[in-house]
């Protein structure tokens, strides 16, 4: 039996309530093998896409007068029970039909950060639908935000991504794991709170993968892992001399930090998480994709990091 933290992907969970359903019956079926093993788990997500739409929805409808202005750290707590209730409920129906009586929680979290952060200043976390550039353009004019253009995929918004600096409700998650139950938390990185004032949110998204290994060390897990959209990390990576990453130690992956290997917005966060958490623990971390999470458990054709 082992502690897990699961941190699933924002961009996975699809643009509409309808289609995040449907994607979640797939993801939770990859899932409840590892709840019929005995394993305590914790799922965080991230909610990149769906923070930004909800907040976008706000925002057009404030500009016409219907409702009134909803902050950002408030569209981030909607994301975070949306996204909550829907993972919720899909692992409970499947739990049922494996014939498991498992309780599933989820934990609205907030994630303090620091106010100083330069992060407040350079702008980097893309949220939101992708635009074309010259609609990114006329939205920028519009509304005075930042969009960039976002792994080849088109304009996005973005706004700041602080690093996590503690989590406000770790020990009731891990009482909770601990009585047996499926905890569900993290949300999109969690609320941002300033530390000086924990009452203020702020207006940004912390990195799903940082708050997830922050909260696999503060529960003390025995397993860290990442699910993304490929089987493995590579070096080289989108080269014709591309090279997978199987088990590979703390020291040897800094060395290729250090090369340059990942990027900045895409695996590099997902490196330097496992890195963080592997420093800190007597456990190790998993990069894998969904489908091939069977295989990362049991380190095969998966990026396993390990001192």
């Amino acid at each position: 039996m082992s502690k897990v933290v699961i941190a699933l992907g924002g961009n996975a969970l699809g643009n509409t309530p309808k289609e995040q359903q449907a994607l979640l019956r797939k993801a939770v079926k990859n899932i409840i093998p590892l709840i019929q093993r005995g394993d305590k788990l914790v799922i965080t997500h991230g909610n990149g896409p769906q923070v930004g739409i909800i907040n976008l929805a706000f925002e057009d409808s404030y500009e016409n007068k219907d409702i009134p202005y909803m902050p950002f750290p408030e569209c981030t707590a909607m994301s975070q029970g949306y996204i909550g209730y829907h993972i919720q409920k899909e692992i409970k129906r499947q739990l049922q039909e494996a014939g498991i009586e498992k309780e599933v929680v989820t934990v609205l979290t907030q994630v303090v950060v620091d106010k100083k952060d330069p992060a407040f200043k350079n702008l980097s976390k893309p949220v939101g639908p992708f635009y074309t550039e010259k609609e990114a353009k006329m939205l920028m004019e519009r509304t005075g935000e930042t969009y960039i253009e976002d792994a080849g995929r088109g304009y996005r918004k973005v706004v700041a991504s602080p690093e996590p600096l503690d989590i406000i409700e770790f020990k009731t998650i891990d009482k909770l794991l601990n009585d047996d139950n499926i905890v569900i938390a993290c949300g999109g990185g969690g609320i941002p709170v300033f530390k000086d004032n924990l009452t203020k949110g702020a207006t940004a998204v912390v990195d799903k993968d940082r708050a997830s290994s922050l909260l696999a060390k503060k529960i003390n897990a025995d397993m860290f892992i990442i699910l993304t959209n490929v089987d493995q990390a590579q070096i080289n990576f989108n080269t014709e001399n591309s090279e997978p990453i199987g088990k590979i130690s703390v020291s040897e992956v800094k060395k290729h930090i250090e090369a340059g290997e990942f990027a900045k917005g895409s695996m590099l966060p997902k490196i330097e998480s496992c890195i963080n958490f592997v420093e800190s623990t007597d456990g190790k971390a998993i990069i894998t994709s969904l489908k091939n999470l069977d295989n990362g458990m049991h380190e095969i054709k998966s990026t396993v990091i390990h001192k």
